[in-house]
Protein backbone atom coordinates (compact mmCIF):
# COMPACT_ATOMS: atom_id res chain seq x y z
CA UNK A 1 0.00 0.00 0.00
CA UNK A 2 1.69 3.16 -0.83
CA UNK A 3 1.77 6.16 1.56
CA UNK A 4 1.62 9.84 1.22
CA UNK A 5 2.68 12.52 3.93
CA UNK A 6 0.98 15.87 2.40
CA UNK A 7 0.20 19.32 4.78
CA UNK A 8 0.58 22.53 3.67
CA UNK A 9 3.38 23.53 0.62
CA UNK A 10 5.62 24.11 3.04
CA UNK A 11 5.94 21.12 4.81
CA UNK A 12 8.15 18.05 2.91
CA UNK A 13 5.61 15.50 1.15
CA UNK A 14 7.01 11.69 1.57
CA UNK A 15 5.67 8.69 -0.77
CA UNK A 16 6.72 5.38 -0.07
CA UNK A 17 5.22 2.09 -1.10
CA UNK A 18 5.50 -1.22 0.64
CA UNK A 19 5.53 -3.37 -2.71
CA UNK A 20 8.31 -1.45 -4.32
CA UNK A 21 10.55 -1.56 -0.76
CA UNK A 22 13.48 -0.33 -2.13
CA UNK A 23 12.59 3.37 -3.32
CA UNK A 24 11.32 6.70 -1.11
CA UNK A 25 10.25 9.92 -2.51
CA UNK A 26 10.28 13.10 -0.89
CA UNK A 27 9.30 16.88 -2.32
CA UNK A 28 8.17 20.29 -1.53
CA UNK A 29 7.17 22.84 -2.80
CA UNK A 30 7.72 25.76 -0.75
CA UNK A 31 11.06 25.82 0.34
CA UNK A 32 12.24 29.27 1.72
CA UNK A 33 12.18 27.95 5.08
CA UNK A 34 14.04 24.61 4.83
CA UNK A 35 17.34 25.01 5.84
CA UNK A 36 19.60 21.80 6.19
CA UNK A 37 22.66 21.42 8.22
CA UNK A 38 25.51 18.67 6.45
CA UNK A 39 24.53 15.22 6.60
CA UNK A 40 24.41 11.82 4.85
CA UNK A 41 22.25 8.80 3.82
CA UNK A 42 22.93 5.26 3.08
CA UNK A 43 20.97 5.29 0.11
CA UNK A 44 21.91 6.62 -3.17
CA UNK A 45 20.05 9.94 -3.50
CA UNK A 46 19.06 11.77 -6.79
CA UNK A 47 16.54 14.75 -6.84
CA UNK A 48 15.60 17.71 -9.36
CA UNK A 49 15.71 21.44 -8.67
CA UNK A 50 11.95 22.30 -9.84
CA UNK A 51 11.90 25.87 -9.38
CA UNK A 52 13.50 28.96 -7.93
CA UNK A 53 17.16 28.85 -6.69
CA UNK A 54 19.45 26.93 -4.07
CA UNK A 55 22.80 26.78 -2.56
CA UNK A 56 24.24 22.76 -3.09
CA UNK A 57 27.01 21.72 -0.70
CA UNK A 58 28.06 18.24 -1.74
CA UNK A 59 32.08 17.05 0.23
CA UNK A 60 34.24 20.29 -0.88
CA UNK A 61 32.31 21.60 -3.45
CA UNK A 62 29.89 24.38 -3.19
CA UNK A 63 27.39 25.60 -5.95
CA UNK A 64 24.62 27.67 -6.72
CA UNK A 65 21.95 25.82 -8.65
CA UNK A 66 18.37 26.44 -10.14
CA UNK A 67 15.57 24.79 -12.18
CA UNK A 68 16.26 22.08 -14.52
CA UNK A 69 19.31 20.49 -12.07
CA UNK A 70 19.56 17.21 -11.23
CA UNK A 71 22.10 16.53 -7.88
CA UNK A 72 23.61 13.11 -7.15
CA UNK A 73 24.55 12.17 -3.56
CA UNK A 74 26.27 8.69 -3.24
CA UNK A 75 25.92 7.05 0.36
CA UNK A 76 27.40 8.61 2.84
CA UNK A 77 28.46 11.58 0.96
CA UNK A 78 28.11 14.55 3.09
CA UNK A 79 25.57 17.49 1.59
CA UNK A 80 23.11 20.14 1.99
CA UNK A 81 20.79 21.81 0.18
CA UNK A 82 19.69 25.68 0.79
CA UNK A 83 17.47 27.95 -0.43
CA UNK A 84 19.35 31.47 -1.56
CA UNK A 85 18.22 35.11 0.10
CA UNK A 86 14.22 33.63 0.51
CA UNK A 87 13.47 32.84 -3.18
CA UNK A 88 10.97 30.51 -3.93
CA UNK A 89 12.48 27.07 -3.91
CA UNK A 90 11.00 23.50 -4.89
CA UNK A 91 12.44 20.21 -5.59
CA UNK A 92 12.32 16.33 -5.98
CA UNK A 93 14.01 13.86 -4.08
CA UNK A 94 14.74 10.24 -4.53
CA UNK A 95 16.62 8.04 -1.98
CA UNK A 96 17.49 4.40 -3.37
CA UNK A 97 18.81 1.43 -1.59
CA UNK A 98 22.21 0.45 -2.20
CA UNK A 99 22.23 -3.12 -2.79
CA UNK A 100 18.88 -2.54 -5.11
CA UNK A 101 21.05 -0.38 -7.87
CA UNK A 102 24.31 -2.34 -7.21
CA UNK A 103 22.04 -5.23 -8.73
CA UNK A 104 21.05 -3.11 -11.33
CA UNK A 105 24.55 -2.02 -12.29
CA UNK A 106 25.51 -5.54 -12.56
CA UNK A 107 22.80 -6.45 -14.79
CA UNK A 108 23.76 -3.49 -17.51
CA UNK A 109 27.64 -5.36 -17.67
CA UNK A 110 29.49 -4.51 -14.18
CA UNK A 111 31.27 -7.50 -12.89
CA UNK A 112 29.08 -10.02 -10.04
CA UNK A 113 32.08 -9.54 -7.89
CA UNK A 114 32.25 -5.52 -7.92
CA UNK A 115 30.54 -3.11 -4.63
CA UNK A 116 28.45 -0.67 -5.73
CA UNK A 117 29.96 1.86 -8.40
CA UNK A 118 29.86 5.58 -7.37
CA UNK A 119 28.72 8.60 -9.67
CA UNK A 120 31.32 10.59 -10.30
CA UNK A 121 29.36 13.43 -10.85
CA UNK A 122 27.77 15.79 -8.21
CA UNK A 123 24.90 17.06 -10.26
CA UNK A 124 23.92 17.23 -14.43
CA UNK A 125 21.77 19.69 -16.56
CA UNK A 126 20.92 17.03 -18.91
CA UNK A 127 17.14 17.74 -20.00
CA UNK A 128 16.48 14.56 -20.43
CA UNK A 129 17.38 13.25 -17.12
CA UNK A 130 15.66 15.93 -15.48
CA UNK A 131 12.00 15.07 -17.65
CA UNK A 132 12.99 11.33 -16.89
CA UNK A 133 13.51 12.37 -13.07
CA UNK A 134 10.34 14.33 -13.13
CA UNK A 135 8.13 11.53 -15.35
CA UNK A 136 9.23 9.10 -12.70
CA UNK A 137 8.17 10.62 -9.66
CA UNK A 138 4.66 11.17 -11.30
CA UNK A 139 4.24 7.63 -11.95
CA UNK A 140 5.42 6.74 -8.51
CA UNK A 141 3.38 9.50 -6.56
CA UNK A 142 -0.11 8.12 -8.97
CA UNK A 143 -2.46 6.67 -7.04
CA UNK A 144 -3.94 4.77 -10.45
CA UNK A 145 -0.42 4.06 -11.71
CA UNK A 146 -0.36 -0.15 -11.44
CA UNK A 147 2.71 -1.50 -9.63
CA UNK A 148 4.31 -3.17 -13.22
CA UNK A 149 4.39 -0.02 -14.34
CA UNK A 150 6.19 1.97 -11.37
CA UNK A 151 8.62 -0.60 -10.73
CA UNK A 152 9.34 -0.54 -15.04
CA UNK A 153 9.57 2.84 -14.70
CA UNK A 154 12.43 2.66 -11.89
CA UNK A 155 14.66 0.75 -13.59
CA UNK A 156 14.29 2.58 -16.73
CA UNK A 157 14.76 5.79 -15.21
CA UNK A 158 18.24 4.01 -13.23
CA UNK A 159 19.29 2.55 -16.55
CA UNK A 160 19.22 6.09 -18.09
CA UNK A 161 21.16 7.64 -15.13
CA UNK A 162 23.35 4.92 -15.43
CA UNK A 163 24.03 5.00 -18.86
CA UNK A 164 24.14 9.34 -18.61
CA UNK A 165 26.51 9.96 -16.09
CA UNK A 166 28.28 6.35 -15.12
CA UNK A 167 28.17 4.46 -17.82
CA UNK A 168 28.81 0.50 -18.17
CA UNK A 169 30.42 -1.77 -20.67
CA UNK A 170 28.26 -2.85 -23.75
CA UNK A 171 25.71 -4.35 -22.96
CA UNK A 172 25.68 -8.15 -24.69
CA UNK A 173 22.76 -9.15 -26.97
CA UNK A 174 20.22 -11.66 -25.57
CA UNK A 175 18.46 -13.88 -27.94
CA UNK A 176 14.75 -12.49 -29.36
CA UNK A 177 13.47 -15.89 -28.59
CA UNK A 178 13.41 -14.67 -24.28
CA UNK A 179 11.66 -11.61 -25.53
CA UNK A 180 8.91 -13.29 -27.56
CA UNK A 181 8.74 -15.98 -24.72
CA UNK A 182 7.94 -12.61 -22.37
CA UNK A 183 5.34 -11.09 -24.73
CA UNK A 184 3.67 -14.60 -25.31
CA UNK A 185 3.74 -14.70 -21.28
CA UNK A 186 2.35 -11.45 -20.84
CA UNK A 187 -0.88 -12.26 -23.92
CA UNK A 188 -1.51 -16.07 -21.87
CA UNK A 189 -1.79 -14.08 -18.30
CA UNK A 190 -2.98 -10.47 -19.50
CA UNK A 191 -6.29 -10.64 -17.56
CA UNK A 192 -4.13 -11.37 -14.20
CA UNK A 193 -2.05 -8.90 -11.57
CA UNK A 194 1.39 -9.44 -13.56
CA UNK A 195 4.37 -8.56 -11.42
CA UNK A 196 7.71 -7.46 -13.62
CA UNK A 197 9.25 -10.28 -11.66
CA UNK A 198 6.66 -12.65 -12.88
CA UNK A 199 7.53 -11.90 -16.17
CA UNK A 200 11.57 -11.93 -16.02
CA UNK A 201 10.91 -15.16 -14.25
CA UNK A 202 9.01 -16.47 -17.48
CA UNK A 203 11.33 -15.73 -20.05
CA UNK A 204 15.28 -16.04 -18.03
CA UNK A 205 15.63 -12.43 -18.19
CA UNK A 206 16.88 -9.49 -16.28
CA UNK A 207 14.20 -6.54 -15.66
CA UNK A 208 16.96 -4.29 -16.87
CA UNK A 209 17.51 -5.99 -20.17
CA UNK A 210 13.74 -6.98 -20.37
CA UNK A 211 12.38 -2.75 -19.69
CA UNK A 212 15.29 -1.92 -22.55
CA UNK A 213 15.32 -4.29 -25.06
CA UNK A 214 11.49 -5.16 -25.22
CA UNK A 215 10.45 -1.56 -26.12
CA UNK A 216 13.15 -2.16 -28.89
CA UNK A 217 11.79 -5.33 -29.96
CA UNK A 218 7.97 -4.70 -29.94
CA UNK A 219 7.93 -0.35 -29.77
CA UNK A 220 6.32 -0.77 -26.03
CA UNK A 221 7.05 -1.27 -23.17
CA UNK A 222 6.04 -4.40 -20.96
CA UNK A 223 3.44 -2.55 -19.13
CA UNK A 224 1.58 -0.77 -21.92
CA UNK A 225 1.93 -4.36 -24.03
CA UNK A 226 0.15 -5.63 -20.98
CA UNK A 227 -2.88 -2.71 -21.33
CA UNK A 228 -3.05 -3.24 -24.96
CA UNK A 229 -3.72 -7.10 -24.57
CA UNK A 230 -6.32 -6.57 -21.72
CA UNK A 231 -7.92 -3.73 -23.97
CA UNK A 232 -7.52 -6.50 -26.60
CA UNK A 233 -9.38 -8.74 -24.62
CA UNK A 234 -12.27 -6.16 -23.93
CA UNK A 235 -12.70 -5.51 -27.05
CA UNK A 236 -13.60 -9.23 -27.94
CA UNK A 237 -15.84 -9.00 -24.96
CA UNK A 238 -17.52 -6.21 -25.68
CA UNK A 239 -18.22 -7.17 -29.26
CA UNK A 240 -20.08 -10.09 -27.70
CA UNK A 241 -22.68 -7.68 -25.78
CA UNK A 242 -21.06 -7.79 -22.59
CA UNK A 243 -21.42 -5.35 -19.72
CA UNK A 244 -18.82 -2.59 -19.46
CA UNK A 245 -18.44 -3.03 -16.05
CA UNK A 246 -18.05 -6.80 -16.18
CA UNK A 247 -15.51 -6.94 -18.57
CA UNK A 248 -13.13 -4.34 -17.39
CA UNK A 249 -13.22 -7.07 -14.09
CA UNK A 250 -12.74 -9.43 -16.81
CA UNK A 251 -10.20 -7.50 -18.08
CA UNK A 252 -7.55 -7.02 -15.49
CA UNK A 253 -8.51 -3.66 -14.60
CA UNK A 254 -9.34 -2.26 -11.18
CA UNK A 255 -12.48 -1.25 -12.04
CA UNK A 256 -14.90 0.04 -14.68
CA UNK A 257 -13.30 3.82 -14.62
CA UNK A 258 -9.68 2.33 -15.27
CA UNK A 259 -10.84 0.73 -18.46
CA UNK A 260 -12.70 3.35 -19.55
CA UNK A 261 -9.39 5.78 -19.55
CA UNK A 262 -7.30 3.25 -21.07
CA UNK A 263 -9.34 2.13 -23.94
CA UNK A 264 -10.20 6.12 -24.75
CA UNK A 265 -6.65 6.63 -24.66
CA UNK A 266 -5.81 3.42 -26.81
CA UNK A 267 -8.54 3.86 -29.44
CA UNK A 268 -9.80 7.56 -28.99
CA UNK A 269 -12.87 6.25 -28.37
CA UNK A 270 -15.18 5.15 -25.48
CA UNK A 271 -16.10 1.61 -24.53
CA UNK A 272 -19.96 2.25 -24.91
CA UNK A 273 -18.94 4.24 -28.69
CA UNK A 274 -17.30 0.93 -29.88
CA UNK A 275 -19.91 -1.18 -28.92
CA UNK A 276 -22.56 0.74 -30.50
Amino acid sequence: MATAIATDAAAPQFWRDEQLPFIEARSIQDGRKVCYGPHAHETFSIGAVTGGRSTYLNKHARERIGAGVVVLMNPEDVHACNPVDDQPWSYRMLYVDVPWLTRLQHELGFSQNQDFRAFAPIMSADPVLFSGLNRLYATLTDPDAETLHQHSSVIEFFTLAQQTLNPSPRLTKESNLKLERAADFISEHCTQALSLDDICSAADLSASYLIRAFKQRFGMTPHAYLINRRLQFGRAQLKRGHRIADVALEAGFADQAHFQRAFKRFHAATPGQYQG
